[in-house]
């Protein structure tokens, strides 16, 4: 069962919704005895760092994850702000993230973009894949997936990174470290792209 976690994020429904269509078990809940039974995590995408951190910490999901990911070894997925909060923090706000995957989330660099409006990074962009992995099993790399930041996950480690986006520079919009992976895109605003990606996570 994918376990959707419950902390206030705006697009749960948007991602049990795909679940659904797919007909596979899926279950947005913050209950810890639920996601403890859940064979998949998913942390969705909208909100601020500090405010998402500090309702982990505050209703004790913080740790509970911490044992779930680290040490029982149990699938998760972050999405946009989901994945930086796998990161040691963030330049939006001061609490510390997850540290999962080692690296700071940057505010990306406006004078370094020559479209407007500069930021956020709005729309379709490509993933460059820096090695094969099932996770992007049919996905059209031509057509890419959906953005929505204006911040962006430094990883400490290159061989943390599974994909890369140009936006005035090349960032990591795809992380991954044995069972921790991280999409910067929206893959449940992605139409096809998002669809495959999910069900893919599911397989793993």
């Amino acid at each position: 069962m994918i376990g959707i976690v419950n902390y206030g994020s705006g697009n749960v429904d948007a991602v049990a919704n795909i679940y659904k269509r797919l007909n596979i078990d899926y279950e947005i809940t913050g209950d810890t005895a639920v996601l403890e039974r859940s064979s998949h995590l998913i942390l969705p995408g909208v909100g601020a760092f500090d405010e998402t951190m500090r309702i982990l910490y505050d209703t004790g999901l913080k740790s509970f994850l911490d044992i779930m990911v680290l040490q029982k070894q149990k699938l998760v997925m972050g999405i946009c702000i989901g994945m930086q909060l796998l990161a040691e923090g963030s330049e939006e706000g001061e609490l510390e993230g997850f540290g999962w995957i080692k690296g700071k989330v940057k505010r990306l660099d406006s004078s370094k973009l020559q479209l407007k409006p500069h930021l956020p990074h709005l729309g379709w962009n490509t993933v460059e894949q820096k090695y094969e992995h099932p996770i992007f099993k049919n996905i059209d790399q031509n057509k890419g997936f959906y953005f929505l930041h204006s911040f962006y996950y430094d990883c400490s480690r290159p061989e943390d990174v599974l994909g890369t986006t140009d936006y005035g520079i090349n960032f990591a919009s795809a992380v991954r470290r044995d069972n921790i992976f991280g999409m910067q895109f929206h893959p449940e605003k992605s139409h096809d792209n998002g669809v495959s990606l999910f069900r893919n996570f599911s397989t793993l």
